[in-house]
């Protein structure tokens, strides 16, 4: 079987590229060994979340998929209340101070995929497999080749791994990465509170970590709880009047009494950081490339500009071999740079503010209160943050006015 491009891994990451390039000259393959649901109950919240920025809306508005995942259900978020626990710190986003609408969405992770795997299928260059498990791969002067398990093979110009932050592709291909495991799990659940969420995202910072309620439709909120590894598996146990009694303490009342919880799950966290993003015939993508804290919910937004980069080198090479290195090293270079300074600012944060040392506490309080009233440096971290500035791939840009 013959492609141009052969994307292992059909998740958020690899079924967006896959999006991207649909509809054009390159005939692509996405392989994916699990098949995700398109269908599923309205009244149950998927317990994982992303936060959207306006970068990764963007790219999802040109490939096509967004308005799928507003059909399904998306929830803006207008504000963001951030605060120490240790102090008195805190500073407040408003998107009013932006003359934005909003800050980002909060969209469940299962909303995005359904969405982008029924573009996917709306193009008529774009072959999915699944199940499909790759065995093998081979990196040749010319093509490379990915061994299926169940005996086919197929041929392309170009791999490109989007499998995760375990990545079978970057292992098979050699590939080493810097990292460490963190000393904190994340703790995820939806829970319900007396007080509506105001459609803001709201994060204090504990000693051991942040605890974020992430706002979901009808009055719901997604927590992400980043704890010790055992404190986080006793939280994931306990029954739940017990656990809303912890999660009352640790958060407060900004948001009223803590009233249910759904089901909880608990994932270790990891900064890595592969060496390369590329070799002759393969490019990484996504957490196959890096991971990072989710305290900033930056991991799929800085995920979806490698696509929208890789893509804009794939979709102009014009005449050129899509897997040669000297092509492929623009993508590279492209998103490398900022990947490693927002993997590095987000180690940095997790370190200031996962402790409860006197002397950081008292730089954070002031850092914080200080940005507050600093407007130019608040609104500079709020477009950096909502994907508005940098070096973005046209895909990920704003559209002009009457295009």
């Amino acid at each position: 079987m013959n492609y141009d491009i052969a994307i292992i891994g059909g998740g958020m990451v690899g079924a967006s590229l896959a999006c991207a390039l649909g509809g054009s000259r390159l005939r692509v393959a996405v392989v994916e060994p699990v098949a995700a649901p398109r269908q599923f109950p309205a009244e149950e919240f998927d317990i994982r979340v992303s936060a959207i920025t306006r970068a990764t809306q963007n790219v999802f508005a040109a490939v096509g998929a967004w308005e799928g995942m507003v059909a399904r259900r998306v929830q803006p978020y207008e504000a963001m209340h951030v605060w120490d626990a240790c102090g008195n710190g805190a500073i407040h986003f408003d998107c009013t101070e932006l003359g934005e609408p909003d800050l980002g969405h909060i969209v469940e992770n299962r909303v995005i995929l359904a969405a982008l795997l029924d573009r996917l299928g709306e193009f008529d260059n774009i072959d999915f497999l699944c199940p499909a498990h790759a065995t093998g791969l081979q990196l040749g002067d010319d093509t490379a080749q990915l061994f299926l398990a169940d005996g086919r093979t197929l041929t392309a110009q170009l791999l490109v791994g989007t499998d995760g932050t375990t990545s079978w592709v970057r292992e098979q291909a050699g590939i080493d990465s810097t990292g460490w495991a963190y000393d904190q799990s994340a703790l995820v659940a939806t829970v319900q509170t007396s007080r509506h969420h105001q459609n803001a995202a709201w994060q204090r910072f504990l000693p051991t970590g942040p605890l974020a309620f992430l706002p979901l439709p009808g009055g719901y909120s997604s927590i992400v709880w980043s704890t010790g590894h055992e404190q986080a598996e006793v939280l994931r146990t306990l029954p739940a009047g017990e656990f809303l009694d912890r999660l009352q303490q640790a958060f407060g009342d900004s948001l009223g009494r803590m009233e249910s919880v759904g089901p909880r799950g608990v994932f270790p966290l990891r900064l890595q950081h592969a060496d390369r993003y590329v070799l002759p015939r393969l490019a990484l993508a996504g957490n196959a490339a890096h991971a990072l804290h989710p305290l900033a919910g930056q991991g799929l937004n800085i995920g979806m500009l490698d696509v929208a980069a890789l893509a804009e080198v794939l979709l102009h090479a014009g005449h050129r071999d899509i897997g040669s290195l000297s092509l492929l090293r623009r993508y590279e270079r492209w998103r490398k740079g900022d990947n490693i300074a927002m993997v590095g600012a987000m180690d940095v944060f997790k370190r200031l503010f996962s402790n409860d040392k006197m002397p950081l506490v008292q730089l954070r309080n002031a850092g914080l209160s200080l940005a507050d009233r600093l407007h130019p440096v608040k609104n500079f971290f709020m477009r950096r943050g909502m994907g508005l500035a940098g070096d973005l791939p046209p895909l990920a840009r704003r559209p002009r006015a009457g295009l």
